[in-house]
């Protein structure tokens, strides 16, 4: 059953419409028209594996990402959510890029760039008395260029603006963004190295190299580099970290080159031209009762649904229209998917598990290792019934392990496909028991209170009007005296949770994920200044691949925010 606040968002967004601008099919339509448009890929049983496919949509058990519920079986057909594409020191580069980069947001892409091949600001043009404009001025152009293009006509583009901590405007690019109307559509990170961090440690210069010649432009110390982004990290979020040599130990195509930049939310490092599709299994539907009451993770319903998921995710590439040839070459040499994961803190609420604690560190740990094992299994099993990668020769996995994916796990923020399956976002906990979601849907608002948490409540006698009340209007319970401590524990929010407890979920996830993890460490807004700098630092010693921070309210566009009063989140 969707919520209404799904409905809303399938009817803006993602319902097929006819000539005149109306909504022309229905929520099951839609399941129904993706479904038929993926099993083409199937050369025998086609039906079989509609029915399927649909049934994991219908049921919100599996949901793919935004392109192909918009595309799949229309004449745009462009199905992926992620790309990476290439940006080299020329004027013609940049800008055939860019556009690409409208082609790709036009289909309802996102894409991401390393921008450190570019010359530094007042670096010399050629002969004549000319000065570069620098990385930073054209990421502007590229802003523009996406705020005059919506992604599929449908919603914000997105990008990621990468830049190596070598580059000489390191500086410039660190505080590109601190002014909150600047680069609106772009997400940035900061590519790290572990000879970066080490200079932070000894407190030692660093060198700024000029890409143009390889040749030492100046001399900065690390540290105050380091003290500058994590300042502006604490101020407005950006930028984040990529931690480019944990990302390059986990490149399963080591021979192809080096992995530069990610795709917007950076839970995707692709190389150049290289696309991706994404899935997500819902979590929240994945638990049984056993015959004592106790409530447990349902491992035979996820075995069952991962290895359909993931063939679905490889059925996408055979049918995908490609923007580009050289998308089509490169996404097909190697076909990475990214199944990932949706509404686990509704599935440690609903086993009664805190989201900080031990206990569920460990779970997720459990829970990833299962879903990847049988990624794996299900990308082996199609090898038998069509064939390895065409790459998989210069993967890690040749000769021992024939795959048809040179990637199988992501896990993605899952915005808004969360909201369709009504669940959770990714492996987040909780932002708030009840919130609402700001600026969407040409500027509309959605309120929520979490339904499994009302359940949870209600379950314990506890789902009073004063209760209620209180939700809407603080968004958590922490101060309600009535409930247990130990539920109150279970329930609490993603501000009430210690900075460790996030970076321990992601490290357990990212442990059996060959790509990467898109987590945000939500802080609230009076953490001190000096937390972020060891959130960070934490997050290299621990092999993240890389890592975000969000200071609640540090942002005048922040989507997800709490009601100021119960009335302003009455639903």
């Amino acid at each position: 059953m969707l919520s209404s606040n799904a409905v809303e968002i399938l009817k803006a967004r993602y319902l097929k419409r006819n000539k005149a601008g109306e909504v022309s099919e229905t929520p099951d339509e839609l399941f129904r028209r993706v479904s038929r448009a993926v099993s083409r890929a199937e050369d025998k049983d086609a039906a079989v594996w509609e029915e399927r496919f649909y049934r994991l949509m219908q049921q919100g058990v599996f949901l793919p990402n935004s392109p192909t519920l918009m595309n799949a079986g229309l004449a745009e057909g462009q199905l992926s959510a992620c790309f990476v594409l290439p940006v080299e020191d020329t004027m013609q580069s940049i800008f055939e890029t860019l556009t690409h980069t409208a082609l790709i947001h036009q289909s309802g892409g996102g894409t991401g760039f390393n921008f450190t091949p570019l010359r530094p600001r007042g670096d010399r043009t050629g002969a004549g008395p000319g000065s570069a404009s620098g990385p930073v001025a054209f990421m502007k152009v590229y802003d523009e260029a996406t705020e005059q293009i919506k992604q599929g006509g449908r919603r914000r583009g997105a990008n990621m603006g990468i830049l190596n901590i070598t580059h000489p405007d390191i500086r410039y690019f660190i505080e590109c963004k601190s002014n909150p109307a600047a680069l609106r559509n772009f997400n940035i990170s900061v590519g790290i190295t572990d000879i970066f961090m080490e200079a932070v440690d000894a407190d030692t210069p660093w060198s700024l190299i000029n890409p143009r010649d390889g040749r030492k432009w100046s001399e900065v110390p690390a540290r105050e580099l380091w003290e500058a982004l994590c300042h502006q990290a604490w101020k407005t979020g950006d930028p984040g970290l990529l931690f480019l040599d944990t990302i390059n130990k986990g490149n399963t195509l080591p021979d192809l080159g080096t992995l530069q930049a990610t795709n917007p939310c950076g839970e995707l490092p692709l190389f150049p031209y290289e696309s991706c599709n994404l899935g997500s299994v819902n979590l929240s539907g994945m638990i049984k009762i056993r015959s004592d009451g106790k409530a447990t993770p349902d491992w035979d319903r996820l075995g069952e649904v991962v290895p359909q998921a993931l063939r679905f995710l490889d059925d996408v590439i055979s049918v995908n229209r490609f923007m580009l040839p050289e998308i089509r070459t490169i996404t097909q040499a190697n076909r990475k998917v990214g199944l990932g994961v949706m509404g686990w803190a509704e599935l440690l609420i609903g086993l009664g598990v805190p989201y900080a604690s031990e206990e569920a560190v460990a779970l997720g740990r459990k829970l990833m290792q299962f879903i990847q094992e049988r990624s794996f299994e299900a990308s082996e099993a199609l090898c038998r019934e069509r064939e390895v990668f065409p790459n998989w020769r210069k993967s890690i996995y040749y000769p021992g392990r024939q795959m048809r994916n040179a990637s199988c796990n992501s896990i993605a923020p899952t915005g808004i496909i969360s909201v369709i399956a009504g669940t959770s976002y990714s492996i987040e906990p909780l932002y708030g028991l009840a919130f609402k979601r700001v600026g969407i849907l040409g500027g509309t608002q959605q309120r929520e209170i979490n339904a499994i948490v009302q359940g949870v409540l209600e379950d314990h006698g506890l789902w009073t009007p004063e209760i209620r009340a209180h939700i809407l209007e603080e968004g958590g319970v922490s101060g309600v005296a009535e409930i247990p401590a130990a539920l109150r524990r279970v329930l609490a929010t993603a501000h009430e949770i210690p900075w460790e407890y996030h970076l321990a979920h992601q490290q357990a996830f990212q442990e059996f994920t060959d790509n990467a993890v898109a987590k945000t460490v939500n802080l609230p807004r009076d953490i001190p200044e000096g937390e972020v700098a060891s959130i960070y630092r934490k997050a290299w010693e621990m092999g993240l691949k890389g890592i975000t921070v969000y200071r609640d309210s540090s942002r005048s566009d922040q989507v997800l925010q709490h009601c100021t009063s119960a009335a302003a989140c009455e639903l």
